[in-house]
């Protein structure tokens, strides 16, 4: 028996497969990237795009393949005998028919023997009919050696020359596979693709996608706060993202109250976060006052750290400042609460720790 030794299996890693797994790979990446950008910015059209480019390309591609798919279907088949080397159930256990790897040597009648592997689904029932050793009948497109299927039905006449056959082997491995098992570098080439394609339209719709973010940055701008100013109170609310512990904030947000006033008659200052409170003294008040311009603002963002870390308030959620003269000196108070309690510290007109009230 003649034994072919080496059969080349085409190879489908051509330059046209290449294209063909490219643009398939960028046909998916990028529709699929565009229906999520479609539903985020809410665009119709785009959804509609995303959802018929990909229809459009499985047609063309339908018609493309139309012509091969006759002529392999016009090419006769040959039949053979074949000796099965070794089987192995491959999937499908859950279903009637389970999917089986064969390894065989097939005998033409007209050409060199040659070994094959190929898949094919079994039935349960007809499983043990195929055993290592045993002959069987097969079919195979003459112009593709690899595509070989079991006949399951065979005529009378090659149902008696499986009774009394008997095959050599052809010594492994199979010398002869499907080319599809050897397409890695096609799948890989169609996986860049496809992230390539989704990442660009991902940049093309950047601007819309992050559209809240960057119609938000304005508001975070050190210009962003209200300001009220009466005869007995003026008060600054700044904008979000802003805070009055950021260096030079709270100096500048104090002179905007006191200008055009007399400095030296302010009651209380209160600091919260984003809002500040100025209460003034009324005109022939006797009260203690002071002048805001001399409070060490410098000083409050250490401070407010130090409430916050030493105090024994694990988790402070909120903190306050009040200044005033009720004592006779300046005194800067500095609060904070949390789910423990609430504890507050003192200091003097220089930013200087002078007392503790510990949490509890």
């Amino acid at each position: 028996m003649t034994i072919i030794e080496n059969v080349p299996a085409p190879t489908r890693n051509t330059p046209l497969a290449f294209a063909r797994g490219i643009l398939t790979g960028g046909v998916t990446g990028a529709s699929s990237a565009a229906f999520v950008v479609g539903c985020v910015i809410e665009s119709v059209t785009l959804c509609a795009l995303s959802v018929g480019v990909p229809v459009v390309y499985g047609l063309l591609f339908f018609l493309a393949a139309m012509p091969r798919w006759v002529r392999e279907a016009a090419v006769p088949l040959c039949t053979a005998l074949a000796r099965i080397e070794t089987l192995e159930a491959v999937g499908g256990e859950a279903t009637s028919d389970v999917a089986v790897r064969f390894d065989v040597t097939v005998a033409p009648d007209d050409g060199p023997a040659y070994r094959v592997v190929f898949k094919q689904n079994i039935n349960l029932v007809d499983l043990s009919d195929y055993r290592p050793g045993s002959v069987v009948v097969v079919q195979y497109p003459q112009d593709r050696l690899w595509r070989v299927r079991i006949v399951k039905r065979p005529e009378p006449e090659w149902a008696e020359r499986v009774a009394g056959a008997g095959i050599d082997s052809v010594p492994g491995p199979a010398v002869v596979r499907d080319p599809a098992e050897g397409c890695g570098a096609v799948g890989f080439v169609s996986l860049i693709a496809l992230l390539l394609a989704a990442a660009a339209v991902i940049l093309v719709f950047r601007a819309d996608l992050f559209d809240e973010d960057t119609t938000a940055q304005p508001s975070v701008s050190s210009t962003s706060s209200t300001t009220v100013v009466s005869s007995a109170s003026g008060t600054v609310a700044l904008g979000a993202g802003q805070s009055f512990l950021d260096q030079g904030e709270l100096r500048r947000a104090v002179g905007s109250l006191t200008k055009g006033k007399d400095t030296g008659r302010a009651l209380t200052v209160v600091v919260q976060d984003r809002l500040l409170s100025v209460v003034f003294v009324p005109t022939g008040s006797q009260a203690p006052a002071f002048d805001p311009d001399s409070v060490p603002y410098e000083r409050f963002p250490a401070l407010v750290e130090e409430a916050r870390s030493t105090l024994g308030v694990r988790s402070p959620a909120t903190w306050q400042i009040t200044v005033d003269r009720l004592a006779g000196s300046l005194t800067v108070r500095v609060g904070v609460t949390g789910n423990d309690g609430a504890a507050s510290l003192e200091a003097d007109d220089q930013g200087k720790v002078v007392r503790r009230t510990p949490v509890g």
